[in-house]
C-alpha cells in the first residue's frame, strides 16, 4: 500500500542526511552526488522520501556545501535546505534539521530520518516502516538487517523476553560480545516527533568519537517509557550505504541487476544480463530486444520490436519501433520507425533519422536531419545538414561545414545520388532528384535534375615506374607486363 493509498501513513517530514565528507571515496565529487543507474546517490535517496509524500522534506550538507545544495534544489526545489554545524554526529545533523522544520510550524506526527548514500532503499520499504510506526504506537522504529559480517555497523541490542528494542551499540564503542551480534542498525529510523525533540535535548558527545550519536536517542525514549521497536528486511541491500568505490561498484552491479530484471519481467528480450546495463531514467517497451554488451543511459526509450545492439552505448536517444541500432555510440538522437543504424556509427547530438533511413558503417552525424527512406551507408560524415527523403549518399562522401570560423549549413533534396568521395563545401544547397559525379566537390548550388562532376582530364604517364622506381617490385611487375604485351604471352 502506497502512502496515496493510505494518507493516515504519511509521515510529517523526512529528514535525509548528507553532509559526510566521504573521504574514502577519494573524490573532488562528494560522495552523495556520485551515480548509480544514471542518478546520484542522494537522487535515489531523496525519490524514496518523496515516495512517502511527506508533508516536508529537509536535507542537511555541509562537505562542498554549495555544490550539493544546488544539485538538491534542481532535484526538488521545495526541499528544505539545513547546514550542519561543528558539532559532529548524526544526532545534531537531525537536531538542526528539526530546528529548521520547526522553525516554518512545529513538526507534529512522525519523522522519518534516513541517508543521502543509500541508493537502493525504496519507497515500499520506508512505508512499511512509518506503517508499523504508527499501526503499534512506537515511539522509535528503527529499521533493521540481518548481515553475515555486520562489521562497522552499529548492533541491535534486543529485549529478549519481548524482542523490543534496548538500545543501539556502535561498533567502536561495542563489547567482543556484542561484535558477535549480526543484526545491524541501518541508520534509518521513523520516530514521533515530540519524542525525538525531547530526547535529542539530552544527547551528549560523551562517547569514544565526541559525537552526538542519533542511536542514543533510542535508549532515552526507552528511558521515559516509549516503546522502541524495529522492522527487519531480508534484503540487505536496501540499507547498504557506499562509502569507497569498490562499495559504489557492488550497489551499482545490483541496482543493474534489479533494473535488468524488471525489464525482462516486463517483456524485453535481454540476451546477455551481465553485459546490458540499464539507467533507472531508461524507456523501453515489449518486445524489444537488446544485444550483449550494451549500454542504454539517460533519457533513451525504445520503440516496440527495435533491436539494439550488440556492442553499442546509447544516451539520450530515441528509437523507433522496428528499428535496428548496432554497435553504436550515440547521443542526442532520433531513430525513425523500421530505420538502420551501424555497424561503428557514431550519432552525435541533433541526429534525426527518418523512417526506414539508414546511417551505415563508420559514418559519423551530428545535428543532421535525414528523411525518410534515405541511405548514408558507408564511410562519410554529415554535419549541420538536412537531408530530403529517398536520398542516396554515396561512400566517402563528407559535408565539410566547418571555415575555420563559422559552421554552415548543406541542405541535399531528395531522390538525389551522389557518387563516391562528394565533398560537399557548405553552405550549399543541392536541388531535388541532382546527381553528382565521385569525387565531385560541390561548392556551387546545385539545381534540381542536374549533374555535377569536377572533372580534370586524365594523364597517363608511361614507362614512369621503371624509370623513376628502378629495381622496385612495381617497377619488375611493370616491366613483365611490358613483356608480355610484346611477345603475346
Amino acid at each position: 500500500m502506497s502512502p496515496q493509498d493510505n494518507p493516515t501513513n504519511n509521515p510529517a517530514a523526512v529528514i535525509v542526511l548528507a553532509a559526510g565528507a566521504g573521504t574514502r571515496m577519494k573524490s573532488r565529487t562528494p560522495k552523495i552526488l556520485h551515480p548509480i543507474g544514471g542518478i546520484s546517490m542522494v537522487g535515489h535517496a531523496m525519490a524514496a522520501a518523496q515516495g512517502l509524500a511527506p508533508e516536508k522534506l529537509a536535507v542537511v550538507v555541509r562537505h562542498e556545501r554549495d555544490l550539493v545544495a544546488a544539485h538538491i534544489a534542481a532535484l526538488d526545489e521545495t526541499a528544505i535546505i539545513v547546514d550542519q554545524d561543528e558539532i559532529p554526529g548524526t544526532g545534531r545533523a537531525v537536531q538542526q534539521a528539526l530546528e529548521a522544520l520547526d522553525a516554518q510550524a512545529p513538526v507534529e506526527g512522525t519523522v522519518v530520518v534516513t541517508y543521502g548514500d543509500v541508493p537502493l532503499l525504496t519507497a515500499a520499504l520506508l512505508t512499511e516502516l512509518v506503517a508499523t510506526h504508527n499501526a503499534d504506537g512506537n515511539a522509535v522504529t528503527v529499521l533493521t538487517a540481518v548481515l553475515d559480517d555486520a562489521t562497522g555497523y552499529g548492533r541491535i541490542l534486543r529485549n529478549p523476553a519481548d524482542g523490543t528494542v534496548l538500545g543501539i551499540r556502535e561498533h567502536k564503542d561495542a563489547t567482543d560480545e556484542e561484535r558477535e551480534i549480526r543484526e545491524i542498525n541501518s541508520g534509518i529510523y521513523a520516530f514521533d516527533a515530540a519524542v525525538l525533540r525531547k530526547a535529542l535535548k539530552s544527547v551528549t558527545t560523551d562517547n569514544n568519537q565526541g559525537e552526538m550519536y542519533l542511536t542514543d536517542v533510542l535508549s532515552l525514549a526507552r528511558f521515559d517509557g516509549g516503546r522502541v521497536a524495529a522492522v527487519s528486511t531480508t534484503d540487505r541491500w536496501q540499507v547498504e550505504g557506499a562509502n569507497d568505490r569498490v562499495q559504489l561498484a557492488a550497489l551499482g552491479t545490483e541496482h543493474n541487476r534489479r533494473i535488468v530484471e524488471g525489464w525482462m519481467r516486463a517483456g524485453v528480450s535481454i540476451i546477455d544480463p551481465a553485459t546490458t546495463w540499464i539507467d533507472s531514467t531508461v524507456e523501453l517497451a515489449e518486445d524489444v530486444t537488446i544485444l550483449p554488451g550494451t549500454q542504454l543511459h539517460g533519457t533513451t526509450t525504445v520503440a516496440r520490436d527495435a533491436v539494439v545492439g550488440p556492442d553499442s552505448t546509447l544516451t539520450d536517444v530515441q528509437i523507433a519501433e522496428g528499428a535496428e541500432v548496432t554497435r553504436t555510440h550515440g547521443s542526442g538522437a532520433v531513430i525513425g520507425e523500421g530505420a538502420h543504424v551501424g555497424p561503428f556509427t557514431y550519432l552525435r547530438p541533433g541526429t534525426v533519422l527518418g523512417a526506414d533511413g539508414k546511417i551505415g558503417a563508420f559514418y559519423e552525424t551530428k545535428n543532421v536531419t535525414i528523411g525518410r527512406g534515405s541511405k548514408l551507408s558507408h564511410l562519410g560524415y554529415a554535419g549541420d545538414a538536412e537531408i530530403g527523403e529517398d536520398t542516396n549518399i554515396g561512400c566517402g562522401n563528407i559535408t565539410a561545414n566547418f571555415d575555420g570560423v563559422n559552421k554552415h549549413r548543406t541542405v541535399i533534396g531528395s531522390g538525389v545520388r551522389t557518387g563516391s568521395n562528394t565533398v560537399f563545401v557548405a553552405p550549399v544547397t543541392v536541388g531535388d532528384g541532382a546527381f553528382t559525379g565521385a569525387g565531385a566537390i560541390v561548392r556551387k548550388d546545385v539545381p534540381a535534375g542536374a549533374l555535377t562532376m569536377s572533372v580534370a582530364p586524365q594523364r597517363n604517364a608511361e614507362g614512369w615506374t621503371e624509370a623513376h622506381r628502378p629495381g622496385s617490385v612495381s617497377a619488375q611487375a611493370a616491366g613483365q607486363a611490358a613483356t608480355a604485351a610484346a611477345t603475346g604471352n
